[in-house]
């Protein structure tokens, strides 16, 4: 099993060598750890991965390959009886779906939300009324609501959650990716304003052959500042949640941006824009950027991408307070709406196919901020942002 797992590392192309696998298995063979899985991952990430940059690519290999496993050696261990029970899901054909109503509006939800913590006092599972797993309660896991606060559940199922009650870590963009094809670089090559800026470094040869010419063939050497793309982009990653579905789209489009523009600057959010994003999802809740500073620090020249799916409760765009993490004073839609007026140039690309988006309330919501300038994270979508943000 370790063997597979070291060659499934190399096929992904992280840089792990014999050395350190040996080390792993010395580690174990000393019984470091103990036969959890948990600790096993976390003795092999120390172990294997030299850059944090590898994370990301090292949890994929790491799940695919471990699927299923609870335990190392074969050692028996009790399962929780919470773990059983959270697997009772809610099965509910469209026409009962369609039969559960919403609570009745963000302040209602909130307000009954308070009071059940007050009145619960053990746990719940199924029904309609409690904080529980199951059932079709608003507040809870593993059920069906459309218009509820998730509690315990560890990812979205229906996607309409209003609030999520639980921290949950994101992961940095490989912005190293190999692309498959080339169809992306060539689609943002179409945003682009070349000129000659900074020192000479670059050999001019037709002028230096000119110049020796004219000098009875003493050699004249002439240099320029190097051409590139002075076009000037902020690029803002929706991270986390139903993002996870994407990611391998979104990191061939951070790899290809990275290269096409040489002034690219970069930063996360989740959902929706509020008062702060961020650069690295490692540190999000200690290194943050004030969306206001971005504003006042990058000039009007500036071109905007955003790249998201727009899948969220509308109350995330629409209402003060209706961040799934914090409490917002202001709402999403403002601070959009804000950002637009400094940066006019800018659109939004969202990996979700476009046969989905008129039945999704938040990304029409999403589409009229932007004044319809959403296009589809595909070859012919690139193509239209491009030539939007050209003109």
């Amino acid at each position: 099993m370790l063997t597979g797992f070291f060659l499934k590392l190399k096929q992904a192309k992280l840089p792990v060598s014999i050395k350190e696998y040996l080390t792993l298995l010395e580690a174990m063979h000393k019984k470091v750890i103990g036969p959890s899985i948990d600790e096993f991952y976390y003795l092999a990430r120390a172990a294997l991965v030299k850059d944090e940059a590898n994370f990301d690519k090292f949890d994929r290999v790491f799940a695919e390959h471990f699927k299923g496993v609870e335990s190392l050696l074969g050692t028996e261990v009790d399962i929780p009886l919470e773990w059983l029970l959270k697997q009772a899901e809610l099965n509910l054909t469209p026409e009962e779906k369609a039969m559960v109503e919403a609570l009745g509006g963000w302040d209602r939800l909130m307000e009954e939300f308070k009071k059940r913590l007050e009145e619960q006092k053990g746990r719940h599972q199924g029904g309609n009324k409690w904080i529980g797993t199951g059932g079709t309660s608003p507040y809870g896991a593993y059920g069906y609501n459309p218009e509820g606060i998730r509690i315990g559940q560890e990812s979205s199922r229906n996607r309409s959650a209003v609030k999520v009650w639980d921290q949950r870590e994101y992961r940095n963009l490989d912005g190293d990716v190999e692309l498959g094809t080339r169809n992306i670089k060539v689609a943002l090559r179409r945003l682009r304003k070349f000129a000659r800026e900074g020192a000479p470094e670059e050999l001019d040869l037709e002028t230096t052959i000119d110049r020796t010419a004219r000098n009875a063939g003493w050699l004249d050497l002439a240099m320029r500042p190097e051409r590139h793309n002075a076009v000037k982009v902020l690029l803002f990653l929706d991270i986390g949640g139903s993002m996870d579905d994407h990611v391998k789209l979104c990191e061939e489009l951070f790899s290809a941006a990275k290269t096409e523009f040489k002034h690219l600057e970069y930063f996360y959010f989740h959902n929706c824009l509020y008062d702060f994003v961020w650069k690295d999802n490692r540190r999000r809740h200690a290194e943050r950027t004030r969306t206001a500073d971005i504003m006042h620090k990058y000039g009007h020249d500036y071109k905007v991408i955003f790249v998201g799916d727009a899948t969220m409760s509308p109350y995330e765009i629409l209402q003060p307070g209706g961040s799934i993490e914090y409490h917002n004073e202001e709402a999403g839609a403002v601070w959009l709406r804000r950002l637009l007026e400094v940066y006019p140039k800018a659109v939004w690309l969202n990996p979700e196919p476009e046969q989905v988006w008129p039945y999704r309330q938040s990304i029409a919501i999403i589409r009229e901020i932007f004044g319809g300038r959403m296009y589809a994270t595909t070859l012919a979508g690139l193509e239209q942002a491009m030539r939007s943000l050209s003109k």
